[in-house]
């Protein structure tokens, strides 16, 4: 490997292990409880919540975008997962273990769907944007605070969730003049 790639690969791992000490330090039991509650506005249950009310709701671009930029990262996110296979980052709050999930970090698909939902967003004329990137940040932030996370393992599944509403919007009119319309 390159002395350079080799460098800058030790400097990330040295912030996401100094981002990580620091959460540890500072959490606190009502600050916990927020942070796991939130967390699960990024789960693909969440995600298949929100396609079926931009579906229930009419909004068929939202729902077209949404469900290429979603089902993307819904096999991209775990085949990274198995490819890198990063153990997460030691004292978590809650594991994955047992659940038949990917027992990896990398990437945050938590943090890929909320960056997809709170992109749709700001180019809708029904979502807050302003809100959903909130949450959005929110979910980011709880996933390293909670330990099933590395700062390079959300902030690389924010890019992740960014190329995907990208395709999603690119694919997405082909998609929305499919859909069925709601009766």
């Amino acid at each position: 490997m390159n002395s350079a790639v080799a460098d800058l690969l030790a400097w990330i791992l040295s912030v996401d292990t100094a981002v990580a000490e620091l959460l540890v330090a500072i959490r606190h039991p009502i600050l916990t409880k927020f942070m796991t509650s939130v967390t699960g506005l990024g789960s693909a249950a969440a995600a298949a919540v929100f396609l079926g009310i931009f579906y229930l709701a009419g909004w068929r671009r939202e729902l077209a975008v949404g469900a290429v930029a979603l089902g993307l990262t819904g096999v991209v996110v775990p085949a990274l997962m198995s490819l890198v296979q990063r153990p997460f980052p030691a004292e978590p709050v809650c594991q994955t273990s047992g659940s038949g999930l990917a027992p990896h970090s990398f990437p945050s698909g938590h943090a890929a769907a909320v960056t997809i939902l709170a992109l749709i967003s700001r180019g809708s004329d029904h979502l807050p944007f302003r809100i959903a990137t909130a949450l959005a940040a929110t979910v980011a932030v709880s996933r390293m605070y909670l330990g099933t996370h590395y700062l390079s393992d959300t902030l690389f599944g924010v890019a992740l969730g960014t190329a995907a509403f990208a395709v999603g919007r690119s694919l997405g009119p082909r998609l929305r003049d499919r859909l069925p319309d709601v009766e």
